[in-house]
């Protein structure tokens, strides 16, 4: 028997197409992962800097208007084609029409460190994930790709925005996958996604850059009182991400209601956002609010901290202004954990971590990439706390979420009717 065919009776069926589609996504995510993950390096740096210049100026509040203003009039003139943000890539992702604009990227970045440096509450997750989708689908064009590539191509762009932004390569591959469609994971483009999570993290990596550190010093054994208390915390989260998520919507369309033409709703929302600092006489609950979530681990917080950052954020992004929703999503669940430790004997720094990551999961929909999170923020040590919190919280917010694009592929239970292939922002 000749070598060739020995060597082919050895190799397993289907090893060559294997390798070649292996090879290819390589490339391919190389590619996406050093420009997302450079992406939001820069936005990071901006942002940093946005922050601090704010935080020492604090009159430049009072021009949030203006900020506005500036805003709402990029967009309607030159940003009418990406002004849906998140939503237009899994819109893109459902029903394919044209390639993302590459000005969603630039028109974004700069946006939202305007929104942060006058004073705006925001995130910083919905900047990386319409960075990191727009420049990967970038590549459908050069490289005439076919329908199926260009949806594990727009996988890959959320993936490295989300891994590099906040520094969770496992967390972000699989918020990809899960993102798209309600109880339903995009298996077809695990490799892709793990790649590009991976290149885009250590990409971001390269520039001087730092993500925000946080630790659960504490983690109870696990006995049946105690995963009662983990149960009751995550129906609290599950409806803290609900209240989120109809907030934002409502302040959207009570926004769209009152004031036709675009531009004016960020400078009537400003305006109010301006007045309502003022009058609290703090910072506390604008921005991203980084210095609280340290806080909510460190000692117990006032229900009011929570309620406020949803009022502020939600009216924000509903006025018009431009940035994320996860790490105010972080805000509320820290604040709201910290505060339950009042009457629920868990450490106060545990249900602080088990509600950062499970009001985002019930906000999302995406608990396997929130509870990954959780253990790459806090360590495996709190992982089935971690667990336990982000799966109650995504059943209990029902089929709500900050991604009306989102399609139930599975209804979380079947008492909640069948809504399976509607979008969430159908119901």
């Amino acid at each position: 028997m000749s070598f060739k065919k020995r060597l082919k009776q050895n190799i397993p069926q289907g090893f060559i197409p294997s390798l070649l589609y292996l090879g290819k996504w390589i490339l391919l995510c190389g590619v996406v992962g050093l420009l997302a993950g450079s992406a939001s390096a820069v936005f990071l740096i901006a942002l940093e800097w946005a922050t601090d210049w704010r935080e020492s100026h604090l009159w430049i509040i009072a021009l949030l208007p203006l900020g506005g203003l500036v805003i709402g009039l990029v967009y309607h003139y030159f940003g009418q084609s990406v002004v849906k943000g998140n939503n237009q890539i899994l819109e893109e992702f459902q029903s394919p029409k044209k390639i993302i604009p590459l000005k969603m990227a630039p028109l974004v970045l700069l946006s939202t460190v305007v929104t942060h440096l006058f004073g705006g509450s925001a995130g910083r997750e919905g900047t990386a994930i319409q960075m990191g989708g727009a420049i990967a689908d970038q590549f459908t064009k050069i490289f005439n790709l076919k329908a199926e590539d260009r949806k594990i191509l727009l996988v890959t762009g959320v993936s490295a925005g989300f891994a590099s932004i906040f520094g969770t390569p496992l967390a972000g591959a699989v918020f990809a996958l899960e993102v798209f469609v309600v109880g339903r994971m995009r298996y077809d483009a695990i490799i892709p996604s793990f790649l590009a999570a991976v290149f885009a993290n250590e990409a971001a990596h390269l520039w001087p850059i730092h993500h925000t550190h946080y630790a659960i010093p504490f983690v109870p054994d696990l006995w049946a009182p105690q995963l009662l208390w983990a149960l009751l915390a995550g129906v609290c989260f599950g409806l803290a991400g609900m209240l989120f998520s109809n907030a934002t919507h409502y302040w959207g369309m009570f926004f769209k209601k009152m004031f036709k033409y675009p531009p004016l709703r960020p400078v009537v929302g400003g305006v109010v956002i301006a007045i309502a600092v003022w009058v609290l006489g703090s910072t506390r609950w604008i921005g991203l609010g980084v210095p609280v979530i340290v806080e909510s681990f460190e000692h117990t917080l006032p229900f009011t901290d929570f309620l406020l950052k949803i009022l502020f954020t939600s009216f924000t992004l509903g006025a018009g202004f431009k940035g994320g929703e996860v790490t105010p999503l972080f805000f509320t669940g820290a604040a709201l954990g910290s505060a339950l430790s009042l009457f629920i004997p868990l450490p106060v720094a545990l249900l602080a971590g088990m509600g950062f990551v499970a009001v985002f999961s019930g906000a999302t929909n995406t608990p396997i990439a929130c509870t990954l999170m959780g253990i790459e923020l806090f360590g495996a040590e709190a992982g089935v706390f971690i667990g336990i919190a982000c799966t109650t919280a995504y059943l209990f917010s029902g089929h709500t979420g900050i991604y009306g694009e989102q399609i139930i592929g599975s209804p979380k239970n079947f008492l909640l009717g069948s809504d399976k292939g509607k979008k969430l922002n159908q119901l």
